[in-house]
């Protein structure tokens, strides 16, 4: 038996990273004895090929099998890091638990340390204990941790199952448990590991570890799915060849928080917005009114102050979409550029201009002009330019701010934490909202895919929109639970409801850090489907963000970013070294790259494009390339270059007709032959209702669809999903949507092609389960989304994912749709 004691200990340590972490329990384990000095390379090294991560803040590094023989004895150290060390991107580890494995002794404190995985907290106490006897006592199993009962297996419909017995003197421990994984999941099928009684995910590190399995004892291997025999013959000649290395952790989990209140005073529904539950005081939130004087006496002192007034405003905008950037990246602060081009409209400007001759005060022309602008954008007729009139008027603020002498644009900060309420919010607004006192938000105007509510999301910010005027009326301090996921405010909950639903904050919580630790396990039906789930990203630097969040692809890379924010367009060569290193960071995993999709509504000076009454109906996507062809020939040549390096897919955005496909094909055979590439996969987006209508013909030109359900659903439903009033209508669960989307995979499946989704829907897990049930092979998503979407399809059937399917395609709006639950 080991004997693992207070000695083995080390508390309060501050490293400077992973690498050091690992050096100091090292030093540790040899200065106790277990190991010799060079076994430590061996645990670094192993760092370089296998995740040693555990999970809730643990991390078990051990060296690599080929160096046993630097192993003196069985031993474990433990290195307390109280202020945490970064282990990788997204995983911080408090407790750096050094193993030496020469026999199968240290199965018993490997199995007490996965069952602390199960007890936050307890990790958190042992993270910051100064007792070293605490850390002990638990890792020898003398205290009681918050354990869950293991499950009990029903093997009846598992396809094959076999007797293996572990050989050695080694056991199922980190090592050979890492290497089992590794072989399990090169199948799809659902592999269970039987042993004592109880059952662990045989995709999983820390669910294998917890049944203990001890040298020489025997398992029974479960399999079920379509390569059931091979996995469990692999998986037999493994564990006979003695097993050697690799990792993971277990899977399975459901998203809703399940929570529903029982007595509260009453319910304003709403849109939601942004998922999450909060629970506090309600606070109104009333803009100050900017006062300026109407008169003035010197029009060329207005108009200079006018000036420096819109360049301060700039310069603050210019701030905002730094911060917003760093914070939630390029495609949240967006906006803020967009803001800046209100800046230098030149009618606005010269109207200005015109009132301050005529004896008006800076402040008091442009603040007429402003409100006569965003009273007429309110009430047009198109509904895209009246989306606009939230974003005039704060950048209208902005600048009357300055000419009033209210330089500092502070956002609202209660004395305590609140939820928030409000007409509307801009995207200013809400970009400076501080998570740690506002809980969630509210607004009685609004669309669930606005400015505001995309960069709510991005904050982790529960929010609900569309909630109505009578939201106005609720006073100060009313308490309330408000519940993102279904789009509902409760006003004056009971004490038991406020209860359970910080219970079920908790629970939530709990499940997300749960879903970021499976996040690398495949996203496989319990019935063994498997569905794609990869990531929508806008630059080289989230690719790699891509696939540490469990990405297992990108399936839409936008290029935008190179060709915005310049005089010039970028030329063949900075194109080919963006997309080839992209390519080379996704490490042989799949990338689709779709074609430059920008049009009128982007402000790009070196295209001289007009403007456009209604640039979503425009000149736009392909048909501005096919328009620009030596420009559109650039960037296929790169695309085409970048090939080399690893699977590449294109993509055009907007088809509409198959003329525009053709010409669009037939451009890039001609990059391709340029470069001398070979060919690759070209598809299109699904983004036009005329394209449905003609799915079928399409397909037979394409290698695969990908729906864009963001401007499917506007398209569809004629409403701007950015629109002040209407937004919350133009909902992609719409039947009339799915059903589109239906139509789409019918006839991708009747041509041997398959379909994809990269629009938002696949980012919502009730999306993503419809999806998945109407056949959709790809869900690709922000990156945020990737690990509960993951999480959520391993936890259901795919049968059950048709079901639902059906019936959200037989339901008669997105309402009926929202409200189904799998069966």
């Amino acid at each position: 038996m080991i004997n693992f004691n207070k000695t083995d200990v080390i508390l309060g340590e501050q490293v400077s990273g992973k690498t050091e972490a690992i050096e100091k329990v090292g030093e540790l384990l040899v200065r106790e004895g277990y190991i010799k000095p060079e076994y430590i390379d061996s645990m670094k090294r192993r760092e370089t090929v296998a995740n040693t991560f555990l999970g809730n803040g643990i991390a078990i590094p051990h060296g690599l099998p080929e160096n046993r023989d630097h192993i003196l004895k069985t031993g474990v150290a433990v290195l307390q890091v109280p202020g945490g060390v970064a282990w990788n991107p997204g995983e911080t580890v408090f407790l750096v638990v050094g193993i030496a494995a020469k026999s199968d002794e240290h199965i018993k404190i490997l199995t007490n340390l996965t069952h602390v995985l199960d007890d936050i907290d307890t990790v958190s106490r042992l993270a910051v204990t100064r007792d070293a006897d605490e850390i002990v006592c638990v890792l020898n199993g003398e205290a009681e941790t918050a354990t869950r009962p293991a499950p009990t297996l029903d093997v009846s419909d598992f396809d094959a199952s076999i007797d293996v017995k572990i050989l050695g003197e080694h056991g199922l421990h980190a090592r050979p448990a890492t290497f089992f994984v590794d072989i399990a999941k090169q199948f799809d099928s659902e592999i269970q590991v039987e042993f004592d009684g109880r059952s662990g995910n045989g995709k999983s590190l820390a669910s294998l570890l917890k049944l203990g399995v001890s040298g020489g004892h025997s398992i029974r291997i479960h399999g079920k799915g379509s390569d059931a025999g091979p996995a469990l013959a692999a998986l037999k000649e493994a564990v006979e060849q003695g097993l050697g290395e690799d990792q993971e952790e277990t899977a399975m989990q459901q998203i809703e928080h399940g929570w529903v209140p029982q007595n509260v005073k009453a319910t304003i529904p709403g849109c939601t917005a942004s998922p999450g539950l909060a629970s506090g005081p309600v606070h109104q939130l009333t803009q100050q009114r900017i006062i300026v004087e109407a008169m003035a006496k010197d029009p060329k002192h207005e108009s200079e102050e006018l000036g420096h007034a819109i360049a301060a405003a700039r310069r603050n905008l210019h701030l905002l979409y730094e911060e917003v950037r760093a914070k939630s990246g390029e495609p949240r602060a967006a906006i803020f550029k967009a803001h800046e081009a209100f800046l230098d409209d030149p009618e606005m400007l010269a109207e200005t201009e015109e009132l301050i001759r005529r004896g008006k005060s800076a402040g008091y022309a442009w603040r007429q002009v402003i409100e006569d602008r965003v009273r007429i954008l309110e009430q047009h007729d198109d509904d895209l330019l009246a989306a606009r009139a939230m974003d005039l008027r704060d950048v209208g603020r902005r600048v009357l701010k300055h000419l009033a002498g209210m330089v500092h644009d502070e956002p609202f900060t209660p004395k305590s934490p609140v939820i928030l309420i409000a007409d509307d919010l801009t995207p200013s607004d809400t970009a400076q909202l501080d998570p740690a006192f506002i809980l969630g938000f509210c607004t009685s105007a609004g669309g669930p895919t606005s400015h505001s509510a995309i960069i709510a999301r991005s904050l982790g910010i529960p929010a609900i929109v569309a909630a109505g005027p009578s939201l106005l009326e609720i006073p100060d301090d009313t308490m309330a639970i408000l519940d993102g996921d279904s789009g509902n405010l409760y006003l004056e909950p009971s004490e038991a409801d406020i209860g359970t639903a910080r219970e079920a904050m908790l629970r939530l919580e709990e499940l997300r850090n749960e879903e970021y630790r499976t996040r690398f396990e495949p996203a496989l039906t319990t019935d063994g489907e498997r569905v794609e789930v990869v990531a929508n990203i806008g630059k080289v630097s989230e690719a790699e963000k891509a696939v540490n969040a469990g990405g297992e692809g990108v399936g839409l890379m936008r290029t935008e970013f190179l060709f915005l924010e310049r005089d010039t367009p970028p030329d063949e060569e900075e194109q080919y070294q963006s997309y080839k290193a992209m390519v080379e960071a996704l490490n042989g995993l799949p990338i689709i790259i779709r074609t430059l999709d920008i049009g009128g509504d982007k402000a790009v000076s070196y295209l001289d494009l007009p403007p456009e009454d209604n640039p979503f109906l425009g000149e736009r996507g392909i048909r501005l390339c096919l328009n620009r062809p030596e420009m559109f020939l650039t960037q296929l040549r790169a695309i085409y270059r970048a090939s080399k390096f690893g699977p590449v897919r294109i993509m055009f955005p907007m088809i509409s007709t198959l003329e525009d496909l053709e010409a669009g094909k037939r451009l890039a055979e001609k990059a391709r032959i340029e470069v001398g590439a070979e060919p690759v996969e070209i598809g299109i987006m699904v983004e036009v209702p005329s394209v449905v209508a003609m799915a079928a013909e399409f397909a037979r030109e394409v290698d695969f669809f990908s729906v864009g359900t963001n401007d499917l659903t506007q398209y569809t439903m004629a409403i701007d999903r950015v629109h002040p009033t209407l937004a919350a209508k133009a909902d992609s669960l719409h039947p009339a949507v799915l059903r589109l989307i239906a139509q789409v995979v019918k006839a991708s499946d009747e041509a041997g092609i398959w379909t994809g989704v990269c629009g938002g829907l696949a980012g919502e897990p009730l999306g993503a389960t419809i999806l998945t049930g109407l056949g959709v092979k790809e869900l690709s998503m922000v990156v945020p989304s990737i690990a509960a979407v993951k999480s959520r399809i391993r936890s259901m059937s795919m049968k059950q994912a048709r079901e639902l399917a059906d019936k959200a395609l037989k339901c008669s709006n997105s309402r009926q749709v929202r409200a189904l639950a799998l069966s």
